[in-house]
């Protein structure tokens, strides 16, 4: 039987299986490492919490520097359309999160949001440009 492949995974600090999620996920963390200039240590992946009776996981979180969540990214294979239901399983996470930023990715194709005002109530707002972290911290 093949070993499946490994990949490192930065904010695990481990090797983790290269499943096509997780490549969608290590290019997304690199991305936001280099593109959005978010550092390493104020993101997480694989973050476990509860809504309700349910337990749920976020792929990667990016936390402010009062360790609040400030983004919540949900990554999906690169077959996987990113229809509404994928903005609503990451609008479902944000009932807990509550972040001002929701970031939808399948590898290929990227969406992200912006909360319209002070309470996840008034809806997001897609962005057309990407955020650097110093602009999301604002």
């Amino acid at each position: 039987m093949a070993e499946m492949k490994q990949i490192w995974d930065p904010l695990r600090r481990k090797e983790v299986a290269l499943t096509p999620e997780e490549r969608v996920r290590q290019g997304f963390i690199a991305f936001m490492l280099r593109r959005m200039e978010i550092p390493a240590h104020m993101m997480k992946s694989e973050v476990g919490f509860r809504l309700g009776q349910k337990q749920f996981r976020a792929d990667i979180l990016v936390f402010d520097r009062s360790a609040r969540p400030l983004a919540v990214v949900e990554c999906k294979r690169p077959e996987v359309e990113l229809g509404p239901e994928v903005l609503q399983q990451a609008v479902r996470y944000n009932m807990v999160l509550d972040v001002k930023y929701i970031i939808i990715t399948n590898g290929t194709h990227t969406f992200m949001f912006r909360k319209k005002g002070a309470t996840a109530a008034e809806g997001y707002a897609p962005l057309a440009e990407v955020p650097v972290y110093a602009e999301m911290l604002r």
